[in-house]
């Protein structure tokens, strides 16, 4: 997962003359913690709070953690001190994964009230009524492993964007040796398909044009459902629903890709040409003292089954540089499969330690120095892949999904091999909208590179 500060939860102040309630959200990490941030948003709505922007005055300020790498608990702390700061008269709650592994070290944190982790966030209404009452800070995290059962939260709605999250799977059973995760997220629950496919549809109706399907190993989806759901199911129902244009998969492990799961994206009409594979190394050696479930010559054996059945199919992934123990071999190595795999994109991330993981304790750790070499070599390949890709479609017709327009009226989106469009604002002066489907015979100064 990537480490990132989303953009705020925002929306316009009322006009009422009663005065409302107030609660901001600042949310780090991946995108599965802006979808549950957009959830809880939706929850503090329904008891008539206003979301406003963390630069605005706050009944409630909830700050979404991230615990991915060390320094994603650095900068945790960081945005909780400087909230605290911002909002001294506010109710401080620190959810998400940084505070479902270290709830000790936040409440340690003066000023914070209400530590929550990743369960029982519905009953957050609850817990600060709790802090209210009895005016002393609030541990509400249990033990992850007590968890049985995906958490519905509220639906998402009053989030005005062209792409719907769509949660479907929590937790983790795969306990690679850098990954904290699961014992931040626990083990594996699906959603009841029942809900994903009844919020899917509302999404729809709301007029998402374009649905991802998220979670974090959402290729094991309805793995503790029994025998009649996976996910090849599930895509194959969510690919009925009227109005529903693109359907977006995210990140899928290599050994997530079953004959069924491939079936199902291969005669779908609206599942998008373009999958997440993470590789993480391109050494055999790397690979298994991380503890990943596959080698070089079973994930390349991937790639050619699905563009195979899916021509001109878009493949990103993430790749660790610098793991301990990598040696100039090893990077060698990464460089030659990396160039040889033919990527639409490459998510390069140093490796970092990560206190309470195996790896954390290998003795042959990488210097900073060698890592940022490492770095900047394998992103040269990154940058080559993805505009050697992207090219390959000029001349040719495309749809992009307009997103955002920017500030010189330039349309911005996603073709459905996710390549990144710019479209200089149209000559008839009526300008683009978000939402929009663009068809256009793209050229070399569309293409947007990230």
């Amino acid at each position: 997962m990537s480490f990132d500060i989303q953009n705020p939860i925002i929306e316009p102040r009322t006009t009422n003359h009663e005065p409302r309630k107030a609660v901001c959200f600042v949310t780090l990490g991946c995108k599965v913690n802006q979808t549950e941030s957009e959830a809880m948003a939706q929850l503090f709505r329904e008891a008539e709070y206003q979301v406003v922007s963390s630069q605005e005055e706050a009944d409630v300020v909830v700050v979404n953690t991230c615990t991915v790498t060390n320094t994603g608990d650095s900068k945790s702390r960081q945005i909780i001190r400087r909230m605290i700061k911002a909002h001294p008269d506010s109710v401080m709650v620190v959810m998400g994964c940084y505070a479902q592994t270290a709830p000790g070290e936040i409440l340690g944190i003066e000023g914070v009230d209400l530590v929550l982790g990743t369960q029982d966030r519905s009953k957050i209404l609850e817990w600060i009524e709790r802090v209210k009452a009895e005016k002393a800070p609030q541990n509400a995290v249990r033990g992850i492993w007590d968890a049985e059962e995906f958490e519905e939260l509220p639906q998402l709605s009053e989030e005005h964007r062209t792409r719907a999250m769509l949660k479907i799977q929590e937790g983790c059973n795969q306990f690679c040796t850098y990954c904290i995760i699961p014992y931040a997220r626990g083990p594996l629950r699906s959603r009841r398909p029942e809900n994903a496919i009844a919020e899917a549809r509302r999404l729809v109706e709301e007029g998402y044009p374009e649905i991802v399907l998220t979670g974090i190993h959402t290729g094991f989806y309805g793995q503790d459902l029994g025998d009649e759901w996976n996910l090849a199911r599930l895509i194959g129902e969510l690919d009925k629903i009227p109005g529903l244009r693109r359907l977006r998969l995210s990140s899928i492990e290599p050994m997530e890709y079953t004959d069924d799961l491939i079936e199902s994206i291969v005669l779908s009409e609206k599942v998008c040409p373009h999958v997440h594979i993470p590789l993480q190394s391109g050494s055999d050696n790397v690979l298994a003292r991380m503890n990943r479930p596959y080698n070089l010559k079973e994930y390349r054996e991937l790639l050619e089954k699905l563009r195979q059945r899916i021509p001109g199919l878009a493949v990103t992934t993430d790749i660790i540089v610098g793991f301990p123990g990598e040696t100039d071999e090893d990077h060698e190595s990464t460089i030659r499969f990396a160039e040889s795999c033919d990527f639409s994109g490459i998510h390069v991330f140093p490796y970092s330690k990560r206190k309470g993981t195996p790896a954390a304790d290998y003795p042959d750790q990488v210097l900073k120095k060698l890592k940022d070499q490492r770095v900047k070599e394998l992103l040269v390949v990154a940058r080559d892949s993805q505009l050697r890709f992207s090219r390959r479609f000029i001349g040719d017709s495309v749809e992009v999904l307009i997103e955002r327009v920017d500030p010189q009226g330039c349309g911005v989106g996603h073709t459905p091999h996710y390549i990144q469009v710019e479209i200089p604002s149209p000559e008839n002066g009526k300008g683009w909208s978000a939402g929009e489907f663009v068809t256009l015979v793209l050229k070399e100064n569309n293409i947007k590179l990230s």
